[in-house]
């Protein structure tokens, strides 16, 4: 293990081979990390987190209590995992982004910097999420403190700038256009844009 200088470290951290870590690292009780992982500066492991094989958390990166992070991943610089939250393997989040509680996202999701994922968000596989782009919750008032969110459909892609509105859903393969605020389900294979976004034509598959 390389570990940098002024680290705060559990005693019963487990880690895999080839484990690197920078300084001013705070690892909780509970953590279990696999082989190959590199921990940058300044970053915050909370108790109960799992991180699998081959990822990098950047400076001042946060995954907090009971997230799971899966292989091949990289947590960008300033980035947020909330408690709970389901990463898959092969997921890229650059600089800003925030992830919050029990989220859950498939493999190969991408996200651009300073992304917001609300609370209970479901992400499929293959999923694009360009710089600024973010996921809207509203409470259910009939249902006390649970909210209402969307989900992001396999292969569904989002350009800068876009906005989901509460409790909206966007089909498999349909795509998104920068600065767009979509206030409606959007059907699998339709490309939409505009505020509010609304159809612009049928993608070709």
């Amino acid at each position: 293990m390389e570990q940098g200088k002024f680290c705060d470290i559990a005693d019963d951290f487990k880690h895999g081979k080839n484990f690197k870590c920078g300084v001013f690292v705070k690892i909780d009780k509970d953590v279990v990390v696999g082989d190959d992982v590199t921990i940058e500066n300044f970053v915050l492991l909370r108790s109960g987190t799992r991180i699998g094989d081959n990822v990098i958390v950047e400076d001042y990166g946060m995954i907090l209590s009971g997230s799971r992070i899966g292989d091949g991943c990289k947590i960008g610089t300033y980035t947020k995992v909330g408690q709970n939250v389901t990463i898959g393997d092969n997921c890229q989040f650059t600089s800003f982004c925030e992830i919050r509680d029990k989220c859950k996202l498939g493999n190969n999701v991408a996200m651009g910097s300073r992304g917001t994922l609300s609370a209970g968000t479901i992400v499929e596989d293959e999923v694009i999420m360009k710089y600024s782009f973010v996921v809207t919750d509203t409470p259910v008032l009939s249902r006390g403190k649970e909210k209402k969110v969307g989900t992001l459909k396999r292969g569904s892609m989002f350009g800068a700038n876009v906005c989901i509105m509460p409790g909206v859903n966007v089909g498999e393969y349909a795509e998104i256009g920068a600065c767009s605020q979509v206030r409606h389900d959007v059907p699998a294979n339709e490309i939409w844009y505009g505020n509010p976004a609304c159809i612009f034509k049928k993608r070709e598959i």
